[in-house]
């Protein structure tokens, strides 16, 4: 079976969430006997193709980006080619111009597409763009839900619930570096032996201006890991705010993420619009036997985060909530590490790069199956 991947951005150029995603389905699937391509657009140059992990990645150049919809005018015609050679298409939403050319290649072979989430920031674009969002989510064979929760509170996802499957994202933790001992030294003399931690790219919908304000009242170690758009505004705030015990590392090698990670005594992840739709970095904070503190947004954070049993969940934009949590998990580090000891067996139980791929093998299998009945349907019938 071969799958392409079609989507704006992807290793190497991009080490976000959705490309974490990609990764390991690619990767999963792919010791399942799919062969997976993937196409995406660069803006750095290099070669057109390359292989990673096993899987073919082409690179066409971006032409242009409006409003965080990077378009390409060589991609219509790269995805018109290589879906001719595949068995099904899997699409990765939201990305407008995705949608667009899937109807300017006239891609005909069977369609997924996993939905990453609500777009939630831009309601204008959003009125413009709705009538071909719906004609592409109509068109396609299946469409994914990353959790039973976002399944649940999208409004557009119930729209065509007879076609949604959740199959939440999963991890492998094999993938992950295992650091040395002085890695894990370095780390530990420099952020010392006990902190919570943030991962992530700094983004408006992060809701790490919560993190700060709610810091304002307590002296907790905090680290946060990652840049981003917003870097110099959170930076500007926790200096108004007095922050001396919140590190800013910046952006780091997987190598030292995985210290880090390893290191932590839990995740505060205080992601607070629904943009947040399942939180990557909140699941390998599971994935490492971390208790977390997030805010219940009516999406995947709140199924990867169990309240009061793999850590705590708030309300959103409450830095007074988040700010207590923190303190109930700093001053009842038994109950902490119980917490985290059940976020990893909840991790091992239903967030496994091994269930995901499993899961997408049989969607995959499944919409190939019906496209065959529906071609010998309309054979019957002309």
């Amino acid at each position: 079976m071969r799958v392409l991947h079609f989507y704006k951005t992807y290793y190497p150029d991009s080490w976000g969430g959705v490309e974490q995603a990609i990764r390991q389905m690619c990767v999963g699937t792919g010791r399942l006997g799919v062969t997976n391509e993937v196409l995406t657009l660069t803006r750095h140059g290099g070669p057109a193709r390359l292989e990673f992990e096993g899987h073919l990645v082409h690179r066409v150049p971006q032409d242009i980006e409006i409003a965080s919809n990077a378009m390409s005018f060589g991609a219509v015609r790269r995805l018109a080619e290589l879906a001719r050679d595949a068995d099904i298409v899997h699409y990765h939403f939201p990305w407008p111009f995705g949608d667009l050319a899937h109807f300017l290649a006239r891609v005909k072979k069977p369609s997924v597409v996993t939905y990453h989430s609500d777009i939630v920031r831009q309601k204008t674009l959003l009125k413009l763009y709705s009538p071909l969002m719906h004609h592409f989510l109509a068109n396609v064979d299946a469409i994914v839900a990353t959790s039973p929760n976002y399944f649940a509170s999208s409004d557009v996802l119930r729209r065509y619930g007879d076609k949604v499957r959740a199959i939440p994202f999963g991890l492998d933790k094999t993938t992950y570096p295992q650091p040395p001992a002085e890695r894990l030294a370095h780390w530990r003399e420099r952020v010392g032996e006990r902190f919570f931690l943030f991962v992530g790219v700094l983004r408006y919908y992060k809701g790490l201006h919560i993190l700060l304000d709610a810091m304002a009242r307590l002296d907790y170690p905090v680290v946060i890991v990652g840049a981003g758009p917003i870097e110099n505004e959170l930076k500007e705030h926790a200096r108004r705010l007095g922050l001396t015990h919140v590190l800013f590392v910046g952006a780091v090698d997987e190598l030292d993420k995985v210290a880090l990670l390893t290191l932590c005594y839990a995740l505060a992840f205080p992601s607070h619009l629904r943009s947040e739709a399942f939180g990557i970095s909140l699941l390998e904070g599971a994935m490492f036997g971390k208790p977390m503190i997030s805010s219940e947004i009516g999406t995947g954070t709140s199924y990867i985060n169990i309240d009061g049993d793999t850590g705590l969940v708030v309300p959103p934009s409450d830095a007074a909530a988040f700010g207590a949590a923190m303190r109930q998990l700093w001053e009842n580090p038994d109950m902490a590490a119980a917490m985290g000891q059940r976020a990893g067996e909840r991790y091992r139980e239903l967030f496994t790069a091994e269930k995901m791929a499993g899961d997408y093998v049989d969607l995959y299998k499944d919409v190939l199956h019906r496209n065959v009945l529906s071609r010998s349907q309309r054979s019957r019938s002309a």
